[in-house]
């Protein structure tokens, strides 16, 4: 007898359908290996655990605009030989969260620092922190908007308590005044209270230079270097165009024709 047909209608009304997902599957499991109603019982209890964990986790894979396959396992080190793989594990763990550290990575374009970053967002995620990861364009912007509609403090606030805040592509497009003043303002109050993950093209030595106002630069990289890990990427950039075509047009008329034409 199929169950499936007088469990549907229940298991909607408690909001528990998924388990119809794998029921067919564990209903034979559960006969084929004799199980008792409690062991077939929980195992759809486990699934329907993983399916609502998965689906969170998505959701707050989105939230955080983290894209699903830029992950560690998929992260291709041959790209940058140099990079210091113990210092990445140690990384993963998410030490450097509970220890409010910023983790700095240079390098040029294209050699994996958007990858990298988003990967230990990931493993953040997993480990269950808030996360967002935005272009540093992007947050000027919405720090300025913010400002614009006066509820700059209230977006301060709502960035500042953010556990993992991952900026791309910082000093991409050099600051212009106010907005140095902006990004002083949000590291300075994230400092020592949650964790700050920033990308750049340019050298360690260069971040100063994406500053109008030196002094407010010397101070707000003050306190992203503070404790910081850093890593530097090199390699060529593995953004590789697609082969020119063959020109074809010459080769498909005959010699005589092209004679001819002449």
């Amino acid at each position: 007898m199929n169950p499936v047909p007088q469990l549907e209608p229940l298991l909607k009304q408690l909001r528990l359908s998924g388990i119809l997902d794998s029921l067919d599957a564990r209903n034979r499991q559960a006969i084929e290996a004799k199980l008792a109603y409690t062991d077939f019982l929980a195992l759809l209890v486990q699934d329907e655990i993983a399916r609502r964990d998965q689906r969170q986790f998505a959701q707050r894979l989105r939230k955080a605009q983290v894209i699903g396959d830029k992950t560690l396992e998929r992260f291709d080190y041959t790209h940058s030989p140099s990079v210091n793989h113990a210092l990445i594990a140690e990384l993963a763990t998410c030490r450097f969260v509970t220890e409010h550290s910023s983790v700095l990575i240079a390098g040029p374009t294209g050699t994996g620092k958007s990858h990298l970053v988003q990967s230990l967002c990931h493993c953040a995620l997993r480990a269950g922190h808030e996360v967002l990861f935005i272009s540093h364009t992007k947050l000027l912007a919405q720090l300025q908007a913010a400002r614009a509609t006066d509820t700059f403090e209230r977006k301060l606030r709502q960035l500042a308590r953010i556990d993992v805040l991952a900026i791309d592509d910082f000093g991409l497009r050099p600051m212009r005044s106010p907005q140095d003043e902006d990004f002083h303002d949000l590291i300075d109050a994230r400092y020592e209270r949650t964790t700050s993950l920033l990308t750049s093209n340019l050298h360690f030595d260069e971040w100063g230079a994406a500053f109008p106002n030196k002094l407010m630069g010397a101070a707000t990289l003050d306190r992203l270097r503070d404790g910081a890990y850093r890593i530097v990427l090199d390699g060529e950039t593995r953004r590789k165009p697609r082969p020119m075509p063959e020109s074809t047009s010459a080769a498909r008329i005959p010699p005589a024709t092209l004679q001819a034409a002449r």
